[in-house]
């Protein structure tokens, strides 16, 4: 697989477990979930800053900052499909301005 759709995939995969495990912290705390919620959030959380390790890029600090492009778009897609909550063009333009970040960090010419 070429890089750049590597780096995307493991990008994707680290947001849904973010993702996903903050959800069930949330569920466990706001929406009075029973505690295992919580505890398997947790071992969700984990396992995405696991998926980071994956990276080919070695500086954390980038990683970290193109990361959160991804991330943008996956929480504006999460709010969507699992909230039902639509988000605006101004969403949207702002998520198309990370992503754009998100690819000059990671896939910029380096010196």
């Amino acid at each position: 697989m070429p890089e750049p759709y590597r780096a995307i995939l493991v990008f994707f995969l680290a947001g849904c477990a973010e993702l996903f495990g903050s959800w069930l912290v949330w569920q466990w705390l706001r929406v009075d979930r029973p505690f295992p919620f919580g505890l398997a959030g947790a071992a969700v959380l984990f396992t995405y800053g696991l998926i980071h390790t994956l990276q080919s890029e070695s500086e954390f600090g980038r990683i970290q900052a193109a990361y959160s492009g991804m991330f943008i778009v996956l929480a504006l897609a999460w709010g969507a499909i699992a909230d039902g909550w639509r988000p605006d063009r101004w969403d949207l333009a702002g998520a198309g301005l990370a992503l754009a970040g998100m690819a000059l960090m990671m896939f910029g010419p380096r010196g």
